[in-house]
This record gives structure tokens, sequence and C-alpha cells, in this order.
């Protein structure tokens, strides 16, 4: 069976996408493909490769050839039914002794942008005001893979997962954005983008800083048209607050004794 991308219409076709195949074999607790991997030998030059398990006993090999990335996925026969609704993005290959029916075409719905809930509404943008308190008190510490961490991990996800809501609006939440939202160039405003990709820091506090208050301009923006649209309510008051208590803990001097 072939899924991912290559069955995907809407995917942009290169040179980079993968082969992600599962491979369903009759007794697989038997097989040796983990023990003898001689087997590779036959798709080229292997580069480098990784091997995971999964809790329903099925295995996969993620192997880099010089020329090609493939996936491949051993599973037991006896699973492919519960394999196969996994995803929507499937293909049957080969069927070679006629057990299985026929699928739906293959699409991308189980992997489009989900409508949040108003808790999910409000627990993201809690998080996303209430991160700039640690990120600020990181850098009057200097502290910085922490800072690194809250604002490059933390924040920035938060400000991912908001812009997939906006553009899953706009498009009656029948959209996906790629994994880690890689289509955002092709599926956001150029100038919305631009914003976002410059939201990206170095090493140097000043330019955090900086990139710190674009970050809540850019959350103030996308997070009020959102809120109107999907009909939940804006936490102004707490983006009043941050904001004011970041503003103070940036020119806070490095040997103050109390906050104030």
């Amino acid at each position: 069976m072939l899924n991912g991308s290559r069955v995907n219409p809407l995917a942009p076709v290169d040179i980079m996408q993968d082969y992600d195949i599962v491979f369903f074999i009759n007794d697989l607790e038997s097989s040796n493909y983990k023990t003898d991997r001689n087997w590779m030998n036959q798709f080229g030059q292997l580069v480098i490769f990784q091997q995971n398990d999964f809790e329903d006993n099925s295995y996969i090999f993620l192997m880099q050839f010089s020329d090609v990335r493939i996936d491949l996925r051993f599973a037991d026969m006896t699973t492919v039914n519960e394999v196969i609704k996994e995803d929507t993005l499937n293909k049957i290959l080969l069927d070679k002794d006629n057990q299985l029916k026929p699928l739906p075409n293959p699409n991308d719905k189980a992997h489009w942008v989900k409508k949040p809930s108003q808790k999910e509404w409000e627990k993201l943008l809690n998080e996303v005001w209430w991160i700039q308190t640690y990120i600020a008190k990181g850098i009057w510490r200097d502290e910085l893979p922490y800072v690194k961490y809250m604002y490059d991990v933390i924040l920035i996800d938060c400000i991912r997962k908001l812009l997939s809501w906006y553009i899953g609006v706009d498009h009656d939440w029948k959209i996906n954005v790629g994994k880690c939202e890689k289509w955002f160039k092709r599926l956001l405003k150029s100038h919305l983008y631009n914003q976002f990709i410059l939201l990206y820091s170095n090493h140097e506090y000043q330019e955090i800083w900086s990139k710190l208050f674009d970050a809540g301009k850019l959350i103030h923006k996308v997070g009020t048209e959102l809120s109107t649209r999907l009909g939940y309510r804006y936490p102004i008051n707490d983006e009043i607050n941050v904001s004011e208590f970041i503003s103070k803990l940036k020119n806070l001097p490095e040997d103050a004794k109390e906050i104030i």
C-alpha cells in the first residue's frame, strides 16, 4: 500500500518526495526483515536508515538512499483493515490474493485543520501570552538556552497553530497545511507569511526582545480577527497586562532587588 504525499493530488511534486509503503505479510513475527537487512541493498546506495517499532508489533524502516527516500513499514496481514483506517491517503499497489475491498480515492481529509473548540481556543490564547513572561524572565536572568526554547519552540508553536486556524477558517476547515505547517508559504497571504518568518530570531537578546514585541503584534492581528470569525472572546486584558509586564522587565536593571 502506498500512502502519504505520493497519493495526495494536492501535495507539491518534487524530487524530495518520499515513497511511503506498507508491506503486509503473513506471520510477521517469524519474518527476518529486522535481523537480515540485506534486502535494503536492492534499492540503491544507503546513506542512513532508522528503524522504529509500533504498538501493534508492526515496524518501519526509514531509509535515505543517495537518490530517493523510502519509508517501508512491515505489518501483519491480520491488521490490514485497521492500518488502512489510520489515514485517508492510501492506495493499494498490489493485492495478489484479492483480499481487500476497493478503497475510496485518496484524499487528505484526515489532515485538514480542525476548527478549535472554545476550550482549545482559550487554552492556546492563554498560553501564547503566558509564555511571554517566561521568555522575559529568562532574558533578565541571562539564561539563553531556556529563552530560546521558550521562544523558538513554545511560543512559535502557538503562533503556528493560530495561523493554521486562520488558514482553516478561510477554507471552511477543508485544508491541509502540511506537516509542521510546511505549506504556510503558499497558503498564507505573502505579507502575513513574511511577518511570521521574520519572528525567527538569533541569539542576541536585543533582537529577541524586538521579535517578542513583533510576535505580540501578529498575535493581536490574527487573534482579534479570528475571535470575530469564530465567535470566541479574545483575551485583550491578558495582552495588555503581559505587554506592560514584559516591557517593565525589559527595562529592569540586572541587579534589581524587586520588580517595580
